[in-house]
């Protein structure tokens, strides 16, 4: 599996797999992402400050990922420059099952251990059992739960060998 940066001509392509995911999910009676959330507009700045990576396998688009440095919103007390976040995994369905998810963790890890930061987090809804045990068996810890209106959620941390 190949991760690279998306490139800002390839919003469109990170928008569709967001977009697939979060329709799979409603219809699974499992709604995560608005369609505000993984519209092209939010998308495309997103993807023009560097933040998405396009996993492929074949040249196909499996999955993708938002990379951050900070994440103010559900880590408020985390120090600047101490650890990335991930958001927004998703997996194109028809890759669904062969460890898309688990190849763009592997990325992240790296690219956060290579950048020098301490952790890698993450949030989820608290109820994704399945997406918690992805979490947990790839070695993310509970952190704590948080409450954001009426949803709770699960954050997760990594500890990060250093390399410098």
């Amino acid at each position: 599996m190949q991760i690279e940066q998306a490139l800002p001509t390839e919003a469109l392509t990170v928008a569709a797999v967001l977009t697939e995911a979060a329709q799979w999910l409603a219809t699974e009676g499992r709604p995560l992402w608005s369609a505000a959330d993984t519209s092209l507009e939010r998308v495309q700045r997103d993807t023009d400050a560097g933040r998405y990576f396009i996993a492929r396998k074949n040249g196909e688009t499996a999955g993708v990922m938002r990379f951050d440095l900070e994440d103010p919103y559900f880590w408020p007390e985390i120090e600047s420059g101490s650890s990335a976040f991930v958001h927004k995994l998703a997996v194109g369905r028809r890759w669904a099952g062969h460890g898309v998810s688990t190849a763009l963790l592997t990325f992240a890890r790296e690219r956060a251990s290579s950048l020098g930061l301490q952790h890698l987090r993450l949030d989820c809804v608290a109820d994704r059992a399945p997406l918690r045990t992805l979490y947990e068996r790839f070695g993310f810890s509970l952190h704590s739960e948080i409450s954001k209106g009426a949803t709770s959620f699960a954050r997760y941390e990594l500890p990060l060998e250093r390399h410098q």
